[in-house]
């Protein structure tokens, strides 16, 4: 009984295999195509979707005695995998992937991925190809090309896929019998539609992860809900999410291009998210047939399905599709493919030269044309320029397995300079035998770990995927049953847990009616951004992004303008803030702050100069990272600005300061107070503060910025805390020292630490200082008030509770102008608790001091008098009938001091 080659896979379609076909004959003529002589029946049965045509061929496939079948997905072979076992039993059906192998002994039909299906068929009596016209495809098209010509079955073969490849076929297949279907039910345009108001069993195809994330995620806030299928899950994960579709738990679905190859949904409509996708090469638009291929997942059988957009206009041009692209997806009509994409399939393993120069040459038969360079090629490329591997591979048999190990699939997505790093330690190991079984099985297990975010998850997916395929290979792993074994059992658990990750993000009952009946909060708004960088919320049009700088378009819509702008900044700066905090781990890693500089371990990575403000400083980055290339620099730099954004988060009050001091509504007396205060760090003595020259109307605008005007201190009490001090020390602001726990009350050696006020041997934190002289002084304002009063009465209690010795109270409440007067003695004889000791209050300063040596100002007739204590012109007796001397009010700032008395109270 022939068995299927084990080669390479991946979800969203499969890399070149690693099976390779035995050496060409001598009538081989390089740039041509050898078919297989046979007799067996070849059979094109070509439409568009919802035909049957898989259907037609898993019919055909039962009907024979053998039969196997090749997919463009992993996803979809398991489909029909599940299927066929349904009818035939698990005991007749094999499933072959790169990644995954269930083969029992007696196994008579063989679901594959294109790239692990036998070249030439496997001997089976019947085989089928579908979605043959991804010979097209740019990075696969040379497997799905080579099985077309070569895949035949005993009795049967079969080539599924769109009406473009009828004149190919004929071209390449003399006398193939070609059969087309007409779709089972209508596909009509149902045009534009906001997120909101999509109608239920719905697809939302996008094309990055991010952008199937921020579907989904609007999608949970608005609409209860939404499964998530990308072609990065595994097949577990994709079922279980498909479930809670099918079973009706969430209305909308959100999916990659993947969802077009075969998937078949009870999806009614399909709404494109973007129109435009990176094909390996540049970004373009979808054409008129891959637009069909995805909106024909709308409707199945006799139910009918629509397509559309989601509404918003983009930069450059606007997310709608033409009449042309209409007409052709509703009526099926497209331009046919002229050529099919091909390289050896059968190349020579002389040497490392004469393997790559014959993946290089090109084809001589009309309709076929060089496949461009994939990234196996490009690996091998890379490593044999490298003597200490190239040196190694000498004989056929090594350039055969080295070869192999180049065509290990790139599941993590890192292109060729990094997977081939990762194949040169894979060939390491391979050049002299096999991997160890107790390496395999350490790797395996780091990578079964189940906690971690979605990201995290799927990156382990991806990574245990690598050691699924190694797993597989016949000569590459010892104890390769139990290996492959525990792969398949940690991809299951990662599974488990990513589908677990999942609903738990993406799906969430509360409706967009709930959320919206919450009030007009700018962090309940819908922001958009699109695939070209513009930013929306709620549909309206706002800005763009330039990188990742958000930039506000001139032409913004005016309606409730900053409520869309401040729910823009509240959302892109989390947005924004991630991606960048994870470009910066993948280039960098772990970075922290200290001296002013930007350090990775021990080693600078960029150093903070002085910008425009204190706290917007400048990154420059090191002059070891100026090597890079002019691009991949400038997309570090700006991933750097946006991680030390997020890094001055706590530094949020003081820019608010600094951005006060250029509103017009401060004024120039106010301006002065917040510059102040900003080049201060947030804190600055009374004295200094120049509070004489704020008007009275000024003092709410500065409560609004969070400024507390105490007795003896003007500051921030949001940058009193930990993470602001300890951030301003390490930025080089303020180089006093810091307490890490910014307690109320701390024993003092030196001078005090930043955000503490001198209380004799101790220090205690300017708010609490505050706190202390506040509760003093409404004491004082309850005191009864007659000559006979001594004092009032002040509550130790509060400042004993924070710590603070009692000699260190007196010696900080003498600073505020507290004094304690004599405790009152009981007369002899008599019995209970002391009398509280009376304090009294004077105004211990001026709110601004006068420079040191400054001329005094001269006294004046009228202060002369009242000094003289109110005496008549002569200075004698006051007249006989005259009223009391007046007390004179305090001079300098005994007005202020009872000023700031009553804001104090007023705050109180």
């Amino acid at each position: 009984m022939s068995r299927v080659s084990s080669a390479p896979n991946r979800d969203d379609g499969g890399k070149p295999g690693a099976s390779v076909a035995p050496r060409r004959g001598k009538g081989h003529v390089r740039g041509t195509v050898n078919r297989p002589r046979t007799d067996s029946r070849i059979r094109a049965v070509l439409g568009p979707t919802n035909t049957g045509k898989t259907h037609l061929a898993i019919e055909r496939m039962c009907g024979h005695s053998s039969g196997a079948i090749g997919f463009p997905l992993r996803l979809l072979a398991r489909e029909v995998y599940d299927k066929v076992c349904r009818l035939k039993g698990e005991t007749e059906c094999a499933l072959i992937t790169g990644e995954e192998r269930i083969e029992p002994p007696n196994a008579r039909y063989f679901m594959c991925t294109a790239e692990a299906m036998p070249r030439n068929g496997g001997g089976h009596a019947f085989v089928a190809l579908d979605e043959a016209q991804l010979g097209a495809d740019r990075e696969r098209g040379h497997i799905f090309t080579d099985r077309l010509l070569n895949a035949r079955g005993r009795e049967e073969t079969m080539l599924l896929g769109s009406a473009t490849l009828e004149p190919l076929a004929r071209k390449l297949l003399p006398g193939i019998e070609i059969e087309e279907r007409p779709r089972f039910s209508t596909l009509s345009y149902a045009g534009s539609a906001k997120l909101s108001r999509l109608p239920p069993r719905t697809a939302i195809v996008a094309f990055s992860i991010e952008q199937v994330y921020q579907v989904a995620e609007l999608l949970r806030r608005f609409r209860g809900g939404a499964a998530v299928v990308m072609g990065a899950l595994s097949p577990q994960t994709r079922n279980r999410q498909v479930e809670l579709f099918q079973s009706g738990e969430v209305d909308y679905i959100v999916a990659t291009d993947a969802v077009g190859m075969g998937l078949n949904l009870d999806v009614h409509h399909v709404a494109f998210a973007a129109l435009s996708k990176f094909d390996g090469v540049r970004q373009r638009r979808l054409t008129p047939a891959e637009m069909a291929q995805i909106a024909g997942r709308a409707g199945r059988h006799q139910t009918d399905g629509t397509f559309g957009t989601l509404s918003g206009n983009r930069r450059g041009a606007p997310l709608e599709l033409t009449e042309d692209e209409i007409y052709a997806i509703e009526n099926h009509r497209f331009a046919p493919i002229t050529k099919l994409y091909w390289r050896e399939p059968n190349p020579r393993f002389d040497n490392l030269d004469v393997l790559i120069g014959d993946l290089e040459s090109r084809p001589i038969q009309d309709g076929l044309t060089a496949a461009p360079e994939a990234i196996d090629l490009a690996v091998l490329k890379r490593l044999a320029e490298q003597p200490d591997i190239a040196d190694d591979v000498r004989t056929p048999g090594n350039v055969r397995r080295f070869w192999e190990a180049c065509q290990l699939p790139d599941f993590r997505q890192q292109g060729p300079d990094a997977h081939a790093r990762f194949v040169a330690r894979l060939w390491s190991d391979l050049k002299n035998g096999h991997i160890g079984a107790d390496f395999v099985a350490a790797r395996i297990s780091e990578l079964g770990n189940t906690s971690g975010d979605i990201d995290t998850l799927q990156g382990r997916l991806s990574g245990i995927r690598s050691w699924a395929y190694i797993c597989q290979r016949p000569d590459w792993v010892l104890a390769r049953d139990e290996m492959a074994a525990r792969a398949r059992q940690a991809e299951a658990k990662l599974s488990d847990a990513l589908h677990q990750k999942l609903t738990e993000r993406f799906v969430n009952r509360r409706t967009s009616v709930l959320m919206k009946g919450m009030g007009k909060d700018a962090g309940l708004l819908r922001v958009e951004l699109k695939d070209d960088g513009q930013v929306t919320v709620e549909d309206q049009p706002i800005g763009h992004l330039e990188g990742f700088r958000f930039v506000v378009d001139a032409d913004a819509s005016s309606e409730e303008r900053k409520l869309m702008l401040a729910a823009a900044e509240k959302h892109m700066a989390s947005l924004l803030a991630q991606k960048a905090q994870k470009l910066v781990a993948d280039e960098l890693g772990e970075l922290s702050i200290a001296g002013g500089q930007v350090l990775r371990g021990d080693q600078p990575v960029a150093v903070l100069e002085k910008g425009k403000s204190p706290s917007r400083p400048r990154l420059v980055m090191a002059k070891e990272l100026g090597q890079l290339d002019p691009a991949h620099r400038a997309r570090l730099q700006d991933a750097l600005e946006l991680w030390l954004e997020e890094q001055l988060a706590p530094v949020a009050p003081l820019r608010a300061l600094e951005d006060a001091a250029t509103d017009p509504e401060a004024g120039t007396e106010v301006r002065a107070l917040l510059l102040t205060l900003a080049d201060r760090n947030g804190t600055t003595r009374r004295e200094d503060a120049g509070l004489a020259h704020v008007p009275k109307e000024k003092r709410p605008f500065l409560r609004r910025l969070g400024v507390s005007i105490g007795s003896l201190d003007v500051f921030v009490p949001a940058l009193l805390k930990p993470a602001p001090r300890i951030l301003l020390k390490k930025l080089g602001l303020d180089p006093r020292p810091v307490r890490e726990g910014m307690e109320a009350v701390i024993d003092l050696e030196d001078r005090p630490p930043a955000g503490y006020r001198r209380a004799g041997k101790q220090a205690i934190r300017i708010d609490m200082a505050e706190k202390l002289f506040r509760a003093a002084h409404e004491q004082r304002a309850k005191a009864p008030q007659g000559k006979d009063v001594r004092g009032f009465p002040v509550d130790t209690a509060l400042a004993t509770s924070m710590g603070l010795a009692p000699e260190s109270f007196r010696s900080l409440m003498k600073d505020a102008g507290f004094r304690p007067g004599q405790p009152v003695v009981l007369a002899e004889g008599a019995f209970g608790p002391p009398r509280p000791v009376p304090w009294t209050w004077r105004a211990p300063r001026k709110d601004f001091a006068p420079a040191r040596g400054a001329p005094r100002k001269p006294r004046g007739d009228a202060e002369r008098k009242g000094k003289a204590g109110g005496r008549g012109k002569d200075g004698g007796k006051p007249r006989k009938g005259a009223p009391p001397p007046r007390r004179p009010e305090p001079k300098g700032d005994g007005g202020q001091a009872f000023a700031g008395l009553a804001d104090l109270l007023k705050k109180g």
